[in-house]
């Protein structure tokens, strides 16, 4: 080993970029690659996200459609066999509020809770939400529990 062939470990050197417009003798002056005049040529370019080269975008092309109502009220539904897996597990007794749907990620506390009416319910619970379909309610109460309106 000498000072000619001195190099550096296998692997410990990465860049191996292209050193652009740093003189004609380097082969990579004058217009650094990027051949003559257009916006590709120019510093700062870049294009638009689904530029089609001047043709009229796919996003402009297909037509706006429908409807979003601004007042609507998005609801998470709650099902009676949820509640029921509830009790199974020992999780609650006699009383379902606001505390036990976000403690069991069924709601965030932010969210209106609607219960619905799938699957049956056996055990006697007093259930409180904003909102209960008419099958859950008569379910509930025909297990003789309370329906209770936030």
């Amino acid at each position: 080993m000498n000072l000619s062939n001195l190099q550096p470990a296998e692997g410990s050197t990465h860049n191996q970029n292209k050193r652009l417009g740093r003189g004609e003798g380097s082969g990579k002056g004058g217009t650094a690659s990027r051949g003559h005049k257009g916006a590709k040529s120019r510093s700062g370019y870049s294009k638009k996200i689904g530029f089609e080269g001047g043709q009229m975008p796919l996003q402009r092309r297909v037509p706006k459609f429908g409807f979003t109502n601004i007042n609507r009220k998005e609801y998470e539904g709650v099902n009676l066999d949820t509640l029921q897996l509830l009790v199974d597990n020992g999780i609650v007794t006699n009383s379902v509020d606001m505390t036990v749907y976000v403690a069991n990620r069924l709601a965030t506390k932010n969210e209106i809770v609607k219960i619905l009416g799938r699957g049956e319910l056996k055990a006697k619970l007093t259930v409180s939400a904003h909102k209960f379909t008419a099958t859950a309610k008569a379910a509930i109460e025909a297990a003789g529990g309370e329906v209770v309106i936030l």
